[in-house]
């Protein structure tokens, strides 16, 4: 089933909004439920909300129906944006 980026970026600015110093369970909940990595590791490699939303922009770029190269070039235009992520990521998963 295609996830619909805009609901799903609105229903996350609302929940960074809602959520404390620390991501809260229910941010976790919704990302773990679109990636393959649990609540409790999502809280741990992303305890801040704005890196939540960093991740999520990631996704929408990775995730999107465009072709290999535009992605790339979005990658490289945000790589100041997505460089830490992109580290987190690979620390865990490499």
């Amino acid at each position: 089933m295609p996830i619909n980026w805009d609901e799903f970026d609105n229903e996350i600015d609302d929940i960074i909004a809602e959520s404390a110093e620390e991501t809260d369970q229910k941010l976790a909940s919704k990302i773990s439920s679109i990636t393959r990595m649990t609540d409790d590791e999502v809280k741990e490699l992303f305890p801040e909300p704005a890196d939540i939303k960093k991740l999520v922009e990631l996704m929408k770029v990775v995730k999107s129906s465009e072709n290999r190269n535009n992605k790339i070039n979005k990658l490289v235009g945000n790589a100041e944006e997505f460089g830490g992520i992109v580290l987190t990521l690979l620390a865990k998963f490499a």
